[in-house]
């Protein structure tokens, strides 16, 4: 059976197309757009005209991908952005109208759940993981070992954190350090909730943590190939923040490997992330291509 996810998150639109079985399917193509939907939202509670163009479009051209692989079954799916938009109706609308399906608003909790099942997808089982997702309007972290056991959903994400913060170019450290106190905050109450242990094993998905993975490389390229399961220690993760936070976003989007459209929020998530591990007292983290889409293709083929 040939099966199709789409992922509307905050920041990006992603596609994967699979066929196969749930143990062991085969990706036929995956594909993500900068389509910046969360644009805004968090200031104005609702989705702007231009972001949700953007995104239909693509979605648009994603169907059309669908049908030309024959697909049989597909999930559309939208996030924080969607989540917080009092004018959501108007996202929903446009995606039917687009793909003859309604799509689905995952709850915090739907989306960590999602996250986890793609993530350790392909990992060795039988290990405690914590595993971060940094969205652009929301950040999931799920603890488990073969299931998940303990998840929260924070509303920060990288689109958020930069809309709300950092205003200057490059940015203040005033501006770096209220950052950093709201993160520590929100992350504090989540240790709580979470209990994970000492040590855990850190497991980081989505483009926060792949892109800084790519900037490890120094590769020209982006190769997931290459950064899938790439190991970044806290010194690493530390290292491309201070350099990023010294930048402006010019200087940001002539970096060779990084997506021009993350230049300008990359930094917002690299301090997410290091704070996440400083946090969880986690001496690195290993970044993996496999999220919620795998996720929603592995349900899709349950």
């Amino acid at each position: 059976m040939r099966v199709a996810a789409i992922d509307v998150g905050t920041n990006s639109t992603r596609l994967l197309v699979a066929e196969g079985w749930a143990e062991d399917f085969r990706p036929l193509d995956r594909r993500m757009i900068i389509t910046r939907l969360g644009e805004g939202v968090d200031r104005n509670r609702a989705l702007a005209h231009d972001a949700l163009e953007r995104t239909l479009l693509t979605v648009a051209e994603y169907a059309a991908t669908c049908g030309e692989y024959g697909v049989e079954r597909m999930r559309v799916t939208g996030t924080s952005a969607v989540r917080d938009a009092r004018n959501r109706n108007q996202f929903f609308e446009g995606i039917e109208k687009l793909t003859g399906r309604a799509p689905e608003m995952l709850s915090g909790e739907a989306e960590a759940r999602t996250t986890f099942l793609g993530a350790l997808s392909d990992l060795e089982g039988g290990l405690p993981t914590l595993v971060v997702d940094i969205g652009g309007g929301s950040t999931e972290l799920v603890y488990g070992t073969d299931e998940p056991e303990r998840l929260v959903s924070l509303d920060i994400g990288c689109v958020r954190l930069f809309e709300k913060h950092l205003h200057s170019d490059p940015p203040s450290p005033q501006e770096l350090e209220t950052l950093r106190a709201e993160v520590r905050g929100a992350l504090g109450d989540a240790r709580q909730q979470l209990d994970a242990p000492p040590a855990v094993r850190l497991l980081g998905v989505a483009g926060t943590i792949t892109q800084l993975a790519q900037l490890k490389t120094g590769l020209p390229v982006y190769d997931p190939d290459v950064t899938h399961h790439m190991v970044l220690s806290h010194g690493d993760v530390r290292r491309l923040v201070r350099r990023l936070e010294s930048l402006t976003l010019s200087q940001r989007r002539r970096i060779k490997g990084l997506e021009p459209g993350r230049a300008d929020v990359i930094l917002a998530g690299g301090e997410l992330l290091l704070a996440v591990m400083e946090t969880f007292d986690c001496a690195e983290v290993l970044a993996s291509e496999k999220d919620i889409l795998d996720g929603l293709v592995i349900e899709l083929l349950q």
